[in-house]
């Protein structure tokens, strides 16, 4: 049997067949059966609006995949900065591949002076540090030349190694700036986890970043570098199409991140771990969220209908911090409510699993972040996932600025009344 598709249009009788490949058939099918025929999708739940080579998901069966090679294999073995070369590169570097764009990444994380002393210094007081990540990332881009000439190779290039050098330069910025500490410049000799590390919390002279600290960050980056077209990376596509520099895009997709239903989910989760208080509380949690009268945050996923394959990475690498932070108070709460939830056939009905943000918060705490550095955090390795996107829909042929269709249910044609009148 062909892998083909067939619709009729009941209206006229026509019918068009058109290829599936890969559970995806080309909506010029609708085209074909009448110019003026349009499907109707909140939210793209059913339209694959690009194709793309860059990350496998499968929310099924809970894999997760970049560039063909599962999240849990580049999480044990891998650094962020091979994982950022294989989503923008398509393969893993060469030790020399390797060596060059470390160092290249390295030298780029500085900023403009003028971004430090004048346009940071023009915030209040206590502005949220993610609007001033937003802001400093759509700034940036004010500083070079080349940025818009995104239609050369070069060019671009130098962009994006900009921006993945710099965002965490940015982020310990706006920290610093909102706990009232002086700014620290960054450090060459260190990695690229460490360094952000070490920007956030230097304080004189003496301060080292704990190996193992340093890798739980490092695999926290790896696991939030991509993951295929939500509402963020979206964003990004979508304000890209329009050929704007990546610093812009960059800043919509950032924005995108800020709501509280993309990137704020973990900030959500600690929220709710504190204000369940103790572990004794819990199955009246429990009960309240199966009434109706409370959400479990956390929990579910709208791609992931099995266990997020991030989450166990994370659960590991919270324990592995937790060795070196002392335990998280909330930890029991955690893994009670979760024993709780996955034994109850009320949320394995509804294949409601824990996903990465249940254990990331608790791990951002447990290195002394405070709640609002949370989805700023998210934002330092997601760039990559955007930039990667960006620079795969500038070379598809078939992209076009994005302009989705409407389906308009406000009235018809009518004269206007004069004020007198109405």
């Amino acid at each position: 049997m062909p892998d083909t598709i067939t619709i009729t249009d009941d209206r006229t009788g026509k019918t068009v067949t058109v290829p599936i490949e890969g559970g995806v058939f080309p909506s010029s099918a609708l085209r074909q059966l009448d110019p003026t025929l349009f499907m109707y999708d909140p939210a793209y739940m059913s339209t694959a609006a690009c194709k793309s080579q860059i990350t496998y998901l499968d929310g099924e069966n809970g894999i997760l995949r970049y560039r063909g090679y599962p999240i849990e294999q580049l999480a044990e073995q891998s650094t962020y900065l091979e994982v950022a070369y294989l989503l923008l590169h398509g393969e893993l570097p060469t030790e020399e591949q390797l060596t060059n764009w470390r160092h290249d990444v390295t030298h780029h994380t500085f900023i403009h002076e003028n971004m430090r002393k004048r346009f940071v210094d023009g915030f209040h007081y206590d502005a949220h540090p993610m609007g001033m990540f937003v802001s400093s990332i759509a700034a940036l881009g004010t500083f070079y030349d080349g940025a818009k000439d995104i239609e050369n190779e070069e060019s671009r290039r130098k962009q994006i190694l900009r921006l993945i050098a710099k965002t965490p330069t940015l982020a310990a910025m706006a920290y610093r700036f909102s706990a009232g500490l002086p700014f620290n410049y960054p450090n060459n000799a260190l990695s690229y986890p460490a360094n952000f590390l070490n920007m956030m919390w230097k304080v004189g002279a003496d301060y080292e970043v704990d190996p193992a600290l340093e890798r739980a960050m490092d695999v926290l980056f790896i696991l939030h570098a991509d993951h295929e077209q939500n509402c963020g990376t979206t964003a990004m596509r979508v304000v890209g199409s329009s050929h704007v520099d990546p610093y812009s895009s960059a800043a919509a997709a950032a924005s995108a991140l800020y709501g509280p239903l993309h990137g704020g989910a973990n900030e959500a989760v600690v929220r709710m771990l504190t204000e369940i208080g103790s572990i004794e509380h819990v199955p009246a949690f429990i009960d309240s969220v199966k009434a109706g009268e409370g959400r479990l945050m956390g929990f579910g996923h709208r791609v992931y209908k099995n266990y997020d394959p991030r989450a166990t990475i994370i659960k590991k690498a919270a324990y592995d911090v937790f060795e070196i932070t002392g335990k998280n108070p909330l930890l029991d709460i955690a893994l009670a409510l979760e024993d709780v939830a996955l034994k109850d056939p009320y949320f394995i009905d509804r294949k409601l699993y824990p996903n990465v943000d249940f254990y990331s918060g608790l791990i951002y705490q447990a290195l002394g972040f405070p709640v609002d550095m949370f989805t700023v955090l998210f934002a330092i390795p997601r760039t990559v996932g955007w930039l990667a996107h960006w620079q795969e829909l500038l070379s598809d042929p078939d992209q076009k600025i994005s302009r989705p269709r409407q389906w308009y249910a406000g009235p018809d044609v009518r004269n206007y009344v004069a004020m007198a009148d109405r």
